[in-house]
């Protein structure tokens, strides 16, 4: 359907003369109209100097009279008939820095859009429901989507026109902003009902897309196998990875698609093994990881991983950490671990905030040139390590002609071991030389001017980012990533809770904007596994608090989806409900997944068949096209793996229960819920569920309680007989 409307709206546009041709017709185009006013100075404030988001005050010296979203903008397009211009983008995306450095910074071209067009600049990051719907209106006009995203809207805030980046003039076959500006004031004025006709097509599309009517059913029994299969329709034998053949590139970190493909490793299918941990061991060996500061880029422009795109999310390291934590329980590869800890040490140490909250990026650029603080002069390197230069240079493949762009991005060229037996020495000695340089660098890179960190806070990305740092430590034992996950997620209940409901995102002491289905399955999801953690009754309170609150205000009680919006959102174009996915988990998916696992613990059955009928709305997809949506087949696995509830009695500072812990905190995958009793948690656990209660030690001794549905076996002491 996308293709087929991809083909009708290009034919209508060049019906409409906007084909926007480069040549010699750029200088036969008609003047736009001309400004009522001087276009103003570039240092003069416009209104997003007020807002609270990072990527909106970038903008808030722009010549342009931006608005955000809101009220004012949208009613000063009716009120005076005028098309709104909306630009979408965030505070790390590199493209959307080019074209506010050459066009919004601009004030020709400012006066080309203060004239023609109500401009309205949101953050992709705060405001993600908008977002969705003028990307999947860009991709249907376009074939493709991106950031900056670029929009022209009716009045009605219907899209009649849409793109991505657009240069500051003709370049190939791409039309210069400047006369997009002038090409679409032009047919609004001359064409509107043929725009408006247009818009109102698109509009439907868009309603049929993103209010899809949900075809409940049986669910699938060989989801994951379908899954497999489709994976390795993508999957790039040579290098690892995902992306579409010929070129594999660009490729992105599919981590719920790997969570899928590990388990399938654990039953014995070795296709499954080898996409994942191929994927896994390149993505940490490649550039996209930062080999001397750790955590990952946001993804590899190219085949090989080498040259990322600078950016550092929260979200991808957010989710790459469980997916390393389980590599390396069903390897037991140092590596995997290693890759999982140094992660979260980059989380902690790079975008955990004095409040405990977790910032959302880290730019790609600095000082305007887009990974000039990650990349290296071979000159430089030695300079800095000295007689250690010719190891460091093999050692992460730097060279004096270098890999990008004349410079070296480092990888991970030659293990210790092989440069051992290339330059002599012993392993372990080639080890302390390699660190040593690794540290010597990263001091001297730390010198330099550093990207910018986005550091709002955002409630669904805190979500993983607590799962992340609570499931490093059951895994890796290192009460850091505990205490982490425990004050991000004391900052999110106190912080972004205001009447006892979420909000999207926080910054400078304000917590603001709607939140969405995915904020809330996220937050609750992650909040579940903190009380598997550490055993607080607080964390599993507020999980049942937020997840009663969704699904008051997000389900659809007639067919069990849930929508991304709330039932008291402002009013959009559509109310989606589509439960796929791109570079995070659905909103859809973790709310099945945390319902279903509250559900246990609470021994809640009408929460445990809340998240089954999610499953089911969303079986035909399930069924089809499960590659579509990963993070809702894991839930589909968790829900048909015979979940158990695992309540472990002792003191929690005895090594037996310990032990206990342990085993079930190191199980992959984790088929059950975990909760441990104490006399100092019990009598606020029993009041919360009778899952809780008559959970005691057996004769003294620390015992595990092994539960299906409430119906337990005989208590077990012994690690080895908790899943026996």
């Amino acid at each position: 359907m996308a293709d087929s409307l991809c083909t009708i709206w290009r034919d209508a546009l060049l019906a409409l003369g906007v084909a926007l041709v480069v040549g010699s017709a750029a200088s036969q185009q008609e003047p736009t109209q001309e400004p009522e006013a001087q276009p103003v100075s570039s240092k003069k404030l416009n209104r997003l100097a007020s807002e609270t988001s990072p990527y909106l005050r970038q903008h808030a010296t722009n010549p342009v009279d931006w608005y955000p979203w809101g009220k004012e903008a949208l009613e000063r397009s009716k009120l005076e008939d005028k098309p709104i211009f909306l630009s979408v983008g965030y505070s790390a995306c590199h493209w959307c820095h080019v074209m506010e450095s050459e066009s919004f910074e601009s004030d020709a071209t400012a006066a080309l859009m203060n004239a023609n067009f109500i401009c309205i600049k949101v953050d992709r990051e705060e405001r993600p429901e908008i977002d969705e719907i003028y990307m999947a209106a860009v991709q249907a006009m376009t074939g493709q989507g991106g950031w900056p995203m670029s929009v022209w809207l009716t009045p009605e805030l219907k899209p009649f026109f849409g793109g991505t980046y657009y240069p500051p003039r003709d370049m190939d076959s791409r039309p210069g902003f400047p006369r997009v500006l002038q090409q679409l004031a032009k047919v609004w004025r001359e064409r509107r009902e043929d725009c408006v006709r247009g818009a109102q097509q698109l509009t439907d599309h868009l309603q049929k897309v993103l209010e899809p009517e949900a075809q409940p059913g049986e669910l699938p029994a060989e989801v994951a196998m379908t899954m497999r299969s489709q994976s390795e329709q993508r999957y790039d034998d040579l290098h690892g990875g995902f992306a579409a053949a010929p070129r594999f590139a660009p490729k992105f970190p599919h981590a719920s698609e790997l969570h899928v493909l590990l388990r399938l490793a654990q039953v014995g299918d070795e296709r499954a093994r080898t996409m994942a941990f191929t994927t896994l061991d390149r993505m940490a060996k490649g550039g996209m990881y930062d080999q001397l500061g750790f955590g990952f880029h946001r993804y590899s422009t190219d085949r090989e991983w080498l040259v990322p795109h600078f950016e550092k999310m929260l979200y991808d390291n957010a989710l790459l950490v469980p997916a390393y934590l389980e590599a390396q329980l069903l390897s037991g590869d140092a590596l995997h671990a290693k890759i999982a800890r140094q992660t979260l040490d980059f989380m902690l140490k790079e975008l955990q905030g004095p409040s405990g909250g977790f910032w959302s990026s880290q730019d790609a650029d600095s000082e305007g040139v887009e990974g000039k603080f990650f990349v290296w002069q071979l000159a430089e390197m030695t300079a800095i390590v000295g007689e250690d230069a010719a190891l460091a240079s093999s050692r992460w493949g730097a060279s004096a002609s270098g890999n990008w762009e004349h410079t070296n991005v480092l990888s991970d060229a030659r293990s210790p071991a092989e440069l051992a037996e290339e330059l002599g020495g012993d392993v372990a000695s080639v080890e302390a030389r390699t660190e040593r340089a690794r540290r010597l660098l990263l001091a001297a890179r730390e010198k330099r001017v550093r990207p910018a960190t986005d550091d709002k806070i955002l409630a669904a990305w805190n979500g993983m980012a607590i799962t992340a740092c609570a499931s490093g430590y059951q895994v890796l034992g290192d009460r850091r990533y505990l205490e982490a996950a425990q004050r991000a997620a004391s900052f999110v209940l106190e912080s972004m809770l205001v009447e006892g409901r979420l909000r999207r995102s926080w910054h400078s002491g304000k917590a603001q904007g709607p939140a969405f289905l995915e904020d809330y399955g996220f937050v609750a999801d992650a909040l579940i596994t903190l009380f598997e953690a550490d055993a607080d009754p607080r964390w599993l309170e507020a999980a049942r608090s937020l997840l009663t609150t969704m699904v008051s205000h997000y389900a659809d009680e007639q067919d069990g989806g849930f929508y991304f919006t709330s039932d008291d959102h402002e009013a959009l174009l559509a109310r989606s409900k589509s439960p796929t996915e791109s570079s995070t988990p659905s909103g859809a998916a973790m709310a099945a997944r945390a319902m279903l696992r509250a559900g246990l613990l609470l021994a809640d059955d009408a929460m445990y068949e809340r998240g089954k009928r999610l499953l089911r709305a969303n079986a035909a997809l399930l069924g089809t096209s499960p590659i579509a949506v990963p993070s809702l087949v894991l839930a589909l696995q968790f829900a048909q793996s015979d979940p158990r509830e695992v309540v472990v009695a002792g003191p929690p500072d005895d090594a037996r229960t310990q032990a206990l812990l342990a085993t079930v905190h190191r199980r992959f995958p984790r088929d059950c819920v975990l909760a441990l009793v104490h006399d100092g948690n019990r009598a606020a656990l029993e009041a919360l569920s009778p899952v809780f209660v008559g959970k005691v030690p057996r004769d003294g001794i620390p015992a595990a309680y092994v539960c299906r549905r409430g119906v337990c076996g005989a208590p077990v002491t012994v690690p080895s007989e908790v899943f026996r």
